[in-house]
Formats: C-alpha cells, structure tokens, sequence
C-alpha cells in the first residue's frame, strides 16, 4: 500500500507503480467515488477500449417457461 501527500493545492502524485500496473497516462480523466469513508480513484476508459471485453462470453442462458425468447 502507498502512501500519498495531499500539496497545498490539493493535488496528489499517483505512484510510478501504480501508473505503470493500471497504465495511467498524463491528461487522463479519472473518477473520484466516495465510498462509505474513503476515496476511490478510477480511470476513465474510452469506450472503444472496452470493444471486445466480452469475447468467447457464453451466451447460452437458461430460461424459465414461458420466459419470452
């Protein structure tokens, strides 16, 4: 776990190794959510990144009787 210091301006520096795994690039928007009492920054994707995420997903469902088709 890192460990961050808020600057007089409010800004934070995200650690080298936490932008390499999640591969955060500069002028990228991220999303801040309150959760309960703490923060959770989240990277915004664009959505022609998520094109494919589902691939070779089943979609073989089973449906009750009568459920429309």
């Amino acid at each position: 776990m890192d460990t961050v210091t808020i600057s007089a301006k409010y800004q934070v520096v995200i650690p080298r190794a936490i932008r390499a795994k999640w591969n955060v690039k500069p002028g990228q928007k991220v999303r801040i959510i309150i959760y309960g009492n703490r923060l959770e920054i989240v990277p915004v994707r664009d959505i022609k990144a998520a094109r494919g995420f589902l691939k070779g997903m089943s979609s073989d469902v089973e449906r009750e009787e009568g459920d429309r088709v």
